[in-house]
């Protein structure tokens, strides 16, 4: 047993890797890369407990880059599959939350290293492959991010477990840190590798069992997170990976009395949808679970007449067309002033033509492929609908093409009209709005801006007057969870920028911070007492 509360090392920042030409990471990321699109289809199966499953319904995995190439296929479970994954966590459980904490943390800390080293190359490959990140994007996520997350949760962990409450004379109070009593579900989408894993590794850092269900088209960077896990010394059901359909794991899931967590990233319908399901079932779970979820965004730049155009240019062109805008944080809507659009718009369109497109393993390509079919063809419909419009115009990009994988240009739309339909609805795609503003309403654009969205992610302020910052900063206070003044509005680091939003963006529990890992324990208050009264009577009684 522990006899001393160990001091864990200091949590720092991964430092991202450049991967410039005749780098050695650069070397190094490229060849595991084609050893990785080269090598024989691979079949990913479920993990539960210390089995690795299989079964006969196999769904193929590709590249979004390049469709046609199969890079494997994983196991669709069935709901015995999600019952045998809930049962094999609560048995782990016992052991797993008896663990004293430093060797939770101990686990987390390696698997951090190994990320940083052995790992990092595999990692990144298979999220350039099939998820068609660039190397940088690759770099920034898959490694670095999910470093931070081990190692900056880690030392959350400590601080949480030091916080403890007062006592006065003749007694000892202290708060111990349960995990939940139950099982903890994770729900994790395609475009960050590092969200998969945290939403998994969290909870179990705090001592809970997780059952989780990655995105489809993340399951080939899921398999290497799962021997990435094991390589660590996470035990056998403490993660189990089920890849099955929604509808299947939630009917057993949200049934079980043993239910009791949400680790959601993903649509805010589907988000909704749950709650509304946990809830019809309150009845049938033995606590209230606890629910956290980071949705949808539609996410903001507004300039100020005072703002300097080509800062206005990079922002919005790095903001909205990085990782082809699949991120929850990307600029999909832009607040321009009139008096500097003109040099905005010289210098951006300028930016997003130089762009080069295609496949990741081309470094010099800026943007790759949307996810998938289904992504393509919603964006593809975005696009052609601006083109049919009147109070629309496309000044960038505008084409698409699936032939070979699923490209989409960067396209611009400016409209005329602050209602429009694509400043309005989350499109997840390389589309980015502008509405040009007269530039002596700033106050009013801002009660318009505010006024627009359902969400409130994140969003940027660019401007040299420090007034203006300031009346944006409070008139956009519930905006944005994660709000830049004179920056892109995407790019949070952990441990720099806690991430979430609120509104219909989630419940900006903020990952990458130590209120997130509160979610996952339920204290206990412990008062003891040395000398115990021996008579019922107060003072006040004489």
């Amino acid at each position: 047993m522990s006899n001393a509360f160990f001091q864990v090392p200091v949590a720092i920042n991964e430092p991202v890797k450049a991967y410039a030409p005749g780098s050695a990471e650069r070397t190094s990321l490229l060849a595991k890369y084609h050893e990785m699109y080269n090598q024989e289809p691979i079949d990913v199966p479920m993990y539960i407990g210390g089995e690795e499953i299989r079964t006969a319904t196999k769904k193929t995995m590709t590249s979004p880059h390049d469709h046609q190439k199969v890079l494997g296929h994983f196991n669709v479970g069935e709901s015995k599959h999600v019952e045998q994954a809930i049962n094999a966590a609560l048995a782990a459980k016992e052991n797993w939350a008896n663990l004293p904490w430093e060797d939770r943390a101990a686990i987390f800390l390696k698997a951090a290293d190994l990320l940083a080293g052995p790992f990092r190359d595999k990692i990144n490959a298979a999220t350039m492959l099939a998820q068609s990140k660039n190397v940088f994007q690759a770099e920034i996520d898959a490694a670095c991010e999910l470093i931070d997350f081990f190692r900056f949760n880690v030392q959350y962990m400590t601080q949480i477990y030091k916080e403890q409450p007062q006592s006065l004379p003749g007694m000892w109070n202290r708060l111990e840190y349960r995990p939940l009593e139950g099982f903890v579900f994770a729900i994790t989408p395609f475009n960050f590798t590092s969200i998969a894993a945290n939403l998994c590794a969290a909870p179990a850092m705090m001592g809970n069992v997780v059952v989780w269900k990655p995105a489809d088209s993340q399951v080939y960077s899921a398999q290497v997170l799962m021997e990435l896990f094991k390589a660590a010394g996470v035990p056998d059901g403490v993660i189990n990976m089920i890849t099955v359909d929604g509808p299947v794991a939630g009917d057993v899931v949200f049934q079980h009395k043993a239910f009791a967590g949400l680790h959601f990233t993903g649509s805010t319908a589907v988000f909704k949808h749950l709650w509304k399901e946990i809830g019809t079932n309150l009845d049938k779970f033995r606590t209230y679970p606890r629910i956290v979820g980071e949705t949808g965004g539609k996410d903001f730049i507004i300039a100020h007449k005072s703002a300097i155009p080509a800062e206005v240019a990079t922002a919005m062109s790095r903001g909205a067309f990085e990782f082809q805008g699949q991120k929850c944080s990307a600029a999909s809507r832009a607040y321009i002033p009139s008096n500097i659009w003109a040099d905005v718009k010289s210098l951006y369109v300028s930016q997003v033509n130089s762009f080069k497109i295609g496949s990741p393993d081309d470094t010099t390509n800026f943007v790759n492929a949307v996810i998938d079919e289904k992504a393509f063809d919603k964006i593809a419909g975005y696009i052609y609908y601006c083109k049919t419009q009147s109070d629309a115009e496309i000044i960038t990009g505008g084409n698409y093409d699936k032939s070979k994988g699923y490209f989409i240009e960067p396209t611009t739309v400016v409209t005329t009209n602050p209602k429009f339909r694509t400043l309005c609805e989350e499109i997840f795609g390389p589309v980015l709005t502008i509405y040009i503003y007269d530039a002596d309403k700033f106050e009013e654009t801002l009660t318009l801006l505010d006024e627009t969205s359902e969400y409130a992610l994140t969003g940027s302020i660019l401007s040299q007057d420090r007034y203006a910052i300031n009346l944006a900063t409070k008139k956009l206070e519930h905006a944005a969870g994660n709000f830049y003044i004179n920056d892109k509005p995407t790019g949070a680091v952990v441990g720099q920028q806690p991430f979430g939003g609120a509104r219909g963006s989630g419940t900006n529990d903020k990952a990458g911070a130590m209120m997130n890992l509160l979610r996952w324990t339920s204290a206990r208050t412990i008062k003891e007492t040395f000398v115990p009264p021996t008579d019922y009577k107060y003072p006040f009684l004489g």
